[in-house]
């Protein structure tokens, strides 16, 4: 699959503005009625009315009405391709400018336009046919298959998936296939490999949908019941079937109304990145046409006060347009993304979305998951504790003791699970494997014919190894003598699965142990989901202590419980009973605790990005109190740093919703009563503080959550502020979380396993999956690297990213300024730049330092100050500004000084001014010469030639910054490099003139004094343009002026502490505030308005023992907790 997604990354490299296009009937299918989905029928009702099948005329029917089965992705032609590629209106533009250049009989520049963008369309066909094929060829590869399907009249019959429909049965075969279409499985189980759609590797357990009961009442809906369907383009590795009995599946949903189909046109038809970066550059180069109007009325109006003829005053005026506007802006601006790319792909992260790259570079806030993710993916079995009669049992170590192989405890160990083998290997997720392979016990999956000699059938056994039996019977003289028909009552058989549930929190089987005339239930999840589904008298009393003292550590429990059938129940009973009816009036058996260790890296990671100034959040479907301790032990919430846990209840009779706010104990402390104390005296210091350090977080839990969405809207945004842990949190959840870190303003980035992350992975800024395939369709970004190092990687590389698009930008703004000075200062004159002069600057200059300046590898370390997001600010104007007025500057001042040097004069071909003694000889002769119409070749020309060449290269040098966000320019060697060879070349054919290559660029010699003159003019314009760039912006304006505009959590002096510098600073940068019009002016993101208008809330945070009433969300009623 990550080589099926390689079309998405080529498409998104090569023409972004070209959309992939299919058939029309795909936009006609999203508005009639396309799946089982759509006409409401229930769970009972597919199994009673679609369960066996269509006749032939009924599939003809629906088959015109939906269209055949297929994901057809069209290879467009050649030229089709070339009219959508050149009707794009940069290469319009391109157009209008060559046949403008052509009128002017600038063939040579022309020609090399020509070139380049045939060159440029010519690559960008060759990788958009491509990428065509690749997907048609992998979309295509699995999508037409054979399938057997069942008749109305019960018969089965072969035919082409192409040809199902929904409401067709089709039979899974033994060895399992690849997914040709949606669909929801009636009969048996089935192991499926989901990486495709989840990024997850673990392959998964699919059971028949309910057909029976409370479950089997509600309305089939995808969603709710995918652990029960089979999706388009996954992988069925094996089923689990019964003699006689097929595997079956009733389709749901074909062609691209499928999973496969939706992401294949998520892929065709992206949805569009709305970066502020992109629609600055919109507005800027508006900006650039406003001044290439300017540029147009004033060559029409001088034009025609010097009586130029008509023709060339529309030639002339267009041109300053096609001088003003950059052709090479968008290869430019696309060249650092790809570098970024190159880059980030060699440490390992795969990147589906290129144009995403420069947001990473924003990120201000990164959601983590827990497990997987911040811990250790392997979970290690630190111990049980068994419950007996109402109380715990001393904690053990062991689950494989001798003593326990015949107790329940070890029985549900080994029971409750999605385990499978796969090619003779034990297979599914691993703290299932954790936890069945520390009982040591044997799982067996029979094959057909074996299951043929049992009565009732048992798919799966699982049975403890044979000499253990032996072992723990030894002492006992009526077992010394045990045949081994009797040790085989100790296996058990699985009769029926519940898959885990992440809404649930609980998984169960219904398990037969050999010989016994009853079945078991056992139950495994959340220990409170499954106390609460336990009689309460096998609940021990110390529960809620001994659950609290594991998960403050850090541990991970997981509950047991069990329950005795009634021996009435057959195995074909028990196929259609609700999980509703088999999971209640269980039995406690205790707690299994894991140990999940925290990586390596992910404290040092934590840490940078707090030092970074972007905040961090855990998102976790694990207890609430294992999340605040691995968010203690990470460095996520700080050793001094309050956790308050936000209690939430719906409203319940007549009582309304509330909150309670509960302090959880400070670890150094050990009484209630003083972590009350602390608790109270650091909320009277937090007042004092500005909020982003005040020493608080909230803890929230997925209920409470929920609540908190419905109940208390205008909390939302107060909680969002400050909540660090999220716990119990199902996927939807972690999604809308995303969108309300959104709502106000966060830049959102999201690191999870790919697993149950993909909606909230999708939604964020940046999703990181950290997964082995190099590219899932999981999130923008994949990381082959297990850990989250890749985060700050990422960032590093956005900014670095960002940095370089502003830079490119810039560049390539001052480019076009530059040479457009220069042609209005030679339009003045009746005069313009040369061909090959416009072909010298645009190709040997502008193209090489833009693509080299792009290749600075990005800095280090994270900063705390973040680059901005937007080229309509005030440090990228005032940069831009200061440079268009120095070059200005220069520029006139070189244009009116050499008009004031004793030798100069009108040139004309006879006219020699590099030797002074032929001066008298030049002006007296009348010597007639072919004179240039263009009046290309002058002193004023040459001039200007010199000093704007010097400018591309200095302002190219100014705006190539390292530090803090990229690597220093003098490491980028190839920028190095031709910075200098075009240094050296340029003052060489200054004081060194070459007739060859001055009658190439059509420059005029002058005096040796005049060249000397034109370096030093050099030099000081690059020496004020690089103080101005270090001093006024550096400096000045973004340390005094533009710094508010980061609003990160960066600590702020007291003024107790400000010392004499500061207080002048904060006068300095009083008053250029002022100058600027940026006094009291609010801040631009949302976020940190919640911040100040909690900051004047005397009531937030809530105190300890008080609770929130949905009645009255403002104020706060003391109760005792």
């Amino acid at each position: 699959m990550g080589n099926w997604l390689k079309g998405s990354l080529l498409r998104s490299t090569s023409s972004p503005t070209t959309a992939l296009n299919t058939t029309g009937m795909m936009r006609r299918r999203t508005l009639r009625p396309i799946s089982l989905e759509d006409v409401n029928v229930s769970c009972a009702g597919i199994h009673s009315e679609h369960s066996s099948g269509l006749c032939k005329t009924l599939q003809d029917f629906r088959r015109l009405f939906f269209g055949e089965n297929e994901i057809a992705v069209r290879v467009p032609s050649l030229f089709k391709l070339l009219i959508k590629e050149v009707l794009n209106p940069f290469y319009i533009f391109q157009l209008f400018s060559v046949i403008l250049w052509s009128a002017e009989d600038y063939y040579y520049y022309a020609t090399a336009i020509v070139f380049m963008s045939v060159i440029s369309i010519a690559t960008s066909l060759y990788t958009i046919k491509k990428q065509y094929v690749m997907l048609h060829d992998m979309v295509a590869a699995h999508s037409v298959v054979r399938v057997s399907v069942c008749k109305g009249n019960k018969e089965i019959a072969e035919a082409m998936s192409t040809e199902l429909v929904p409401g067709d049965v089709v039979i899974i075969p033994a060895n399992g296939m690849i997914m040709p279409c949606d669909a929801v499985l009636i009969h048996g189980t089935c192991i499926v490999n989901e990486s495709m759609l989840t990024g997850e590797s673990v392959p998964v357990t699919k059971t028949s949908l309910p057909s029976s009961g409370e479950d089997a009442a509600v309305s089939y809906s995808m969603e709710e019941h995918k652990r029960h369907t089979l999706f388009c383009g996954t992988h069925v590795i094996q089923t689990r079937f019964y003699t006689g009995e097929l595997v079956k599946a009733v389709v749901v949903r074909t062609g691209f109304s499928t999973e496969k189909g939706q992401l294949v046109r998520s892929i065709l038809y992206p949805k569009p990145t709305d970066f502020k970066l992109y629609r600055d550059a919109y507005l800027f180069l508006l900006c650039l046409v406003g001044v290439a109007g300017i540029g147009f009325i004033y060559t029409i109006v001088l034009s025609v006060m010097n009586q130029v003829p008509a023709k060339t005053i529309i030639i002339e005026s267009l041109d300053i347009i096609t001088i003003t506007v950059p052709p090479a802006l968008p290869a430019a601006m696309t060249a650092g993304i790809v570098y970024a790319q190159r880059r980030l792909k060699r440490v390992g992260i795969f990147c589906i979305s290129p144009q995403r790259i420069n947001m990473c570079g924003q990120l201000n806030l990164v959601c983590f998951d827990k497990t997987g993710t911040l811990t250790e993916d392997g979970l290690d079995l630190w111990g049980i504790q068994r419950a007996e009669n109402g109380s715990f049992s001393p904690p053990e170590s062991e689950a494989a003791e001798q003593s326990l192989v015949s107790s329940a405890f070890v029985a549900g160990m080994a029971s409750c699970h999605s385990l499978t083998k796969i090619e003779g290997e034990l297979s599914g997720d691993p703290l299932d494997l954790k936890m069945f392979s520390a009982t040591g016990w044997i799982l067996e999956e029979p094959t057909e014919e074996e299951t043929a000699l049992h009565n009732p059938l048992m798919p799966t056994v699982v049975r403890p190894p044979k000499h253990v039996v032996l072992e723990a019977n030894q002492n006992n003289p009526l077992a010394q003598n045990m045949e081994l028909s009797q040790i085989s009552s100790f296996e058990i058989g699985i009769v029926r699965q519940f898959p885990f549930s992440s809404a649930l929190q609980r998984m169960s089987v219904v398990v037969r142990r050999l010989g016994e005339k009853h079945m078991d239930a056992y139950l495994k999840g959340a220990p409170e989901i499954v106390a609460s589904l336990c009689k309460q008298h096998t609940v021990p009393q110390s529960f809620t202590e001994t659950l609290e003292s594991y998960t403050r550590q850090g541990f991970r429990v997981i509950a047991l419980a069990h329950r005795q059938l009634e021996s009435k129940l057959s195995w074909h009973k028990v196929q259609s009973l609700s999980r509703d009816l088999i999971e209640t009036n269980m039995e406690f058996l205790g707690l299994i605790i894991m140990q999940n260790k925290i990586k390596q890296e992910t404290a040092g990671v934590l840490r940078e990005l707090r030092q970074a100034n972007i905040r961090t959040l855990m998102v976790t479907g694990d207890n609430m109190l294992t999340a605040i301790s691995v968010a203690r032990d990470c460095g996520m919430v700080r050793a001094h740093e309050q956790v308050v846990i936000a209690d939430a209840v719906p409203p319940k009779d007549f009582n309304p919703a509330a909150i309670m706010w509960h302090y959880t104990e400070n670890p150094q402390t050990t009484k209630d009563n003083q972590s009350v104390e602390i608790n109270l005296e650091e909320r009277a210091y937090d007042k004092r503080q500005p909020p982003q350090e005040q020493s608080y977080h909230f803890a929230v839990s997925g209920k409470a959550f929920a609540v908190v969405t419905e109940h208390f809207p205008q909390l939302v945004q107060k909680l969002a502020l400050r909540a660090t842990v999220f716990a119990r949190m199902a996927p939807d959840q972690k999604t809308q979380l995303v969108e309300i870190l959104q709502s106000i303003d966060y830049t959102v980035g999201m690191c999870g396993d790919g697993a149950n992350d993909c909606g909230a992975l999708k939604r964020a800024h940046s999703g990181i999956s950290l997964s082995e395939l190099e590219a899932s369709v999981a999130s923008p970004f994949t990381s082959t690297t297990s850990n989250i190092s890749c985060v700050p990687n990422l960032i590093r590389e956005g900014r670095a990213a960002l940095i370089t698009s502003f830079c490119v930008f810039k560049f390539m703004a001052l480019y076009s300024i530059i040479q457009y000075l220069s042609v209005t200062l030679l339009y003045s004159i009746l005069s313009n730049l040369g061909d090959f002069q416009f072909l010298f600057i645009d190709i040997a200059i502008i193209l090489i330092i833009a693509f080299t300046m792009s290749l600075n590898p990005a800095w280090k370390e994270l900063v705390w100050r973040r680059p901005p997001s937007s080229l309509i600010s005030g440090p990228l104007l005032c940069s831009v500004l200061t440079q268009i007025l120095t070059c200005l500057f220069f520029q006139v001042l070189v244009f009116l000084l050499v008009r004031q040097q004793r030798w100069y004069e009108t040139w004309t071909p006879q006219s020699d001014a590099c030797n002074v003694s032929s001066y008298s000889l030049t002006h007296s002769s009348n010597v007639s010469s072919p004179h240039d119409h263009k009046n290309i070749k002058n002193y004023e020309n040459t001039t200007l030639f010199y000093i704007s060449s010097f400018q591309y290269l200095s302002v190219a040098i100014i705006f190539s910054k390292g530090k803090p966000f990229r690597q220093p320019s003098y490491k980028n060697w190839p920028f190095m490099l031709s910075c200098i060879g075009l240094y050296t070349f340029l003052l060489f054919i200054m004081l060194y003139p070459v007739p060859a290559i001055d009658s190439f660029l059509e420059i005029v010699c002058v005096p040796h004094d005049w060249r000397v003159t034109l370096v030093v003019i050099v030099v000081v314009n690059t020496a004020v343009s690089f103080m101005l760039e270090i001093l006024i912006l550096d400096i000045i304006l973004w340390r005094l002026v533009f710094r508010g505009n980061q609003g990160g959590n960066r600590p702020s002096a007291s003024p107790a502490t400000a010392k004499p510098q500061e207080a002048n600073s904060r006068w300095g940068s009083s008053f250029l505030s002022w100058l600027f019009c940026r006094r009291n002016k609010p801040p631009r993101v949302r976020y940190m308005n919640v911040a100040l208008e909690l900051q004047d809330d005397p009531d937030w945070p809530p105190g300890p023992s008080t609770v929130t009433y949905a009645s009255d969300a403002q104020s706060h009623i003391s109760a005792a907790l």
